[in-house]
């Protein structure tokens, strides 16, 4: 029963080695920055000078600032009207030739003023901003707000001059009498459509960078607390690091690098498997299941790094991987190989170790909660648990970094976790395509199997009723085993259901759904009454089939009997001077278990048969049964295909007893009534 530590087999590790090679193709070749540091924690290493010049790079709040400040600030776009200059001009020449003697001085001040532009007003926002734009002589310039003229400045300021070169009585009368404050006319006419383009793109591009530190400088001293103005500097230098210096550094170092720690992290796979559950690398189709899975997770991981903005990987529904394998593996099992499916994440993205952390809790948060919330709309609630775990430890690393949540700005990350656990809803259907690619069960689909309401079960139920109790008392003893030995519960419930499904093709022929005073094997041989015995597995494979049951449900039919005897008949058949070379007429038509739910319901199933014959339920000989059915199975070599231990076996054993002696307990024998 015990098996060789390491699997055996090319088909267990050539997908390792193809998957090695593709992994490595798509792996970013770049090296890795070697300061690891924290807001508010002492640096660690030695006094960083820098040994390259780099640009400082803004900080997210810098950035939302500068764009909420271009966002409010609107500088208008006005074009000069060289026609309403001439037109003006043209009649105040006419008027000043018939009225007044001083034409040229008028003149003069009013092409000063349109020479500046004219506009109706000015908004207190636009004074407030001290800039507008001007369109004249086929060019645009920016112009300060006081070298141009509102109507009531401009008035203003006509009088005042002619106030100081005729005096202010006479500019007076001759400002009056001629009417001048009619001939102004704003020149500059607002253009609305050229003011708003102008306003998105000085709000759509601001400059990362604030500016520049230079060979030599320092950047930070040993031992010195890591505020968030030495942040700014480090993590400047690790993007210029990054994208540049780690690329031009030594590439067949960094790949030889990179190729040893995806090496690693696949080993790590390998292991979690090879340890946590071993008999996976004996279903062909569970393993490529879980290395696909590891190669889209990879895949995902190392594109998204590639592109170098985390932000865009809270998108990725991590969790979503770990309920695809809850699907079809024990929760034991799921843990520890999500976490190693996670390990990438330390590698190739900046932040590695934040969102390796987040989304690990948040996959445990998912496992837990979704046994509960698995169906409907329940499935949102599921989803909503995921979102609280993975925005809440984001915001513990928000705290870490120094960063006040009240001015924090940009919820573009949180708004990602949100989509992220959505994701984890709408994504999970495709588990019904694993199911279809790899001919897997998932537990959804065990579960529906399992009620006793379905075509086939309630065909057992009609035609065989005894059968049917039986296989449901097989059922809860089946559950009770799998349970104390970490075996798949739902699995081995629904194989017990069905292991007996043959027996309603021809009921009459078991004794449980015998009708009383009818022995259907009276007049019939050894050797015919086992064939009908027999051939209820025959029978039940094929009923099986024929409702589309899935293989690993149909292998309980073929492996509940093993390849032991009918032992009763064989046993008539030699009394009556039967030959031994015959044995094979009475052996069933099955294999041998070969895994530990197999193995429990054998043993349920022989012990609940033979449980019903005995006559003393103490202690002692329930379990002389237990041991002697067990024994005879043991030693017919039916468990020697099996991947179970000679402990757990021994657990199945306790598990037998106690069951047995619970069911068949001592009743209270109720006193008659007296008579009167």
């Amino acid at each position: 029963m015990e098996k060789d530590i390491f699997p055996k087999g090319w088909k267990v590790y050539l997908p390792l080695i193809v998957i090695f090679v593709i992994m490595l193709f798509f792996f970013p070749n770049v090296g890795k920055f070697k300061y690891h540091y924290q807001i508010g924690r002492p640096w660690a290493y030695e006094t960083l000078i820098s040994p390259i010049d780099f640009p400082i790079l803004k900080t997210e709040r810098e950035l939302m600032d500068e764009r909420e400040e271009r966002s409010s600030s609107v500088i208008p776009y006005f074009r000069y009207d060289e026609k309403i200059r001439k037109e003006v001009g043209e009649r105040l020449s006419k008027a000043i030739d018939t009225l007044s003697a001083d034409a040229d001085l008028v003149l003069s001040l009013f092409d000063d003023v349109y020479d500046y532009g004219v506009v109706s007003s000015l908004s207190a926002q636009e004074i407030e901003n001290g800039m507008v734009f001007v369109h004249k002589d086929r060019r645009a310039a920016e112009v300060p707000v006081e070298n141009i003229f509102d109507i009531a400045h401009a008035g203003e300021y006509i009088r005042k001059q002619l106030a100081a070169g005729m005096g202010e009585e006479r500019a007076d009368s001759l400002y009056a009498a001629m009417g001048l404050s009619d001939y102004l006319v704003p020149n500059l006419i607002f253009d609305q459509a050229t003011t708003d383009m102008i306003h998105k793109e000085a709000a759509g591009y601001i400059s990362p960078t604030k500016g520049i530190i230079y060979t030599g400088q320092l950047i930070v001293s040993k031992g010195e607390i890591v505020t968030s103005e030495i942040a700014q500097l480090l993590d400047s230098y690790r993007a210029e690091y990054l994208s540049d210096m780690g690329i031009a550094g030594n590439t067949i170092l960094i790949a030889v690098g990179n190729g040893l720690l995806l090496l690693l992290s696949l080993l790590a796979f390998f292991a979690a498997i090879l340890f946590v559950d071993r008999t996976v690398f004996s279903d062909s189709r569970k393993y490529f299941f879980l290395l696909t899975l590891y190669v889209i997770s990879t895949l995902i991981i190392e594109l998204l790094g590639a592109v170098g903005n985390t932000s865009y990987m809270h998108l990725i529904p991590f969790p979503l991987f770990a309920l695809y394998m809850l699907a079809f593996f024990k929760r034991n099992f799921v843990f520890p190989l999500y976490t190693v499916l996670l390990l990438p994440l330390l590698v190739v993205t900046a932040e590695g170790t934040e969102l390796f952390f987040i989304n690990l809790l948040a996959g445990i948060v998912a496992i837990i909660s979704y046994s509960r919330f698995n169906r409907g709309w329940l499935q949102f609630v599921n989803a909503f648990f995921i979102f609280m775990t993975l925005s809440l430890s984001y915001t513990a690393f928000v705290f870490l970094q120094n960063e006040d949540l009240g001015q924090y700005r940009d919820y573009r990350d949180i708004f990602y976790l949100g989509l992220a656990s959505l994701f984890c809803v709408a994504g999970y259907p495709l588990i019904f395509l694993f199911e279809r690619v790899f001919m897997l069960v998932s537990n959804s689909r065990l579960l529906e199997l399992a009620d006793t309401n379905n075509k086939l079960l309630r065909l057992m139920a009609e035609k065989a009723p005894g059968t049917f109790q039986h296989v449901l008392q097989v059922m809860n003893i089946s559950d009770a085993c799998a349970r104390a030995i970490g075996a798949n519960v739902q699995l081995v419930r629904t194989g017990a259901l069905y292991h007996d499904i043959g027996k309603t093709v021809n009921p009459q022929c078991f004794v449980e759904n015998a009708a009383p005073g009818v022995n259907y094997h009276e007049g019939l041989t050894p050797e015919e009454s086992a064939r009908d015995i027999i051939k209820h597995v025959d029978d039940g494979v094929a009923l099986a089939k024929k409702s589309k049951i899935p293989q690993i449900i149909i292998d309980f039919i073929l492996s509940h009997h093993g390849t032991t005897k009918t032992e009763y008949f064989y046993n008539m058949y030699l009394r009556g001077g039967g030959d031994p070379s015959q044995a094979g007429l009475f052996q069933y038509h099955g294999f041998k278990p070969k895994t530990k739910e197999q193995v429990i319901l054998m043993f349920a199933d022989t012990v609940e048969a033979a449980s019903r014959s005995l006559k003393d339920y103490s202690q002692q000989s329930v379990t002389e049964l237990v041991d002697r059915v067990i024994g005879m199975k043991m030693d017919d070599g039916q468990l020697e295909d099996a991947e179970i231990s000679l402990k757990e076996v021994s657990v199945l054993k306790s598990v037998l007893v106690e069951y047995l002696m619970q069911i068949n307990h001592a009743r209270i024998a109720y006193p008659k009534r007296p008579q009167k």
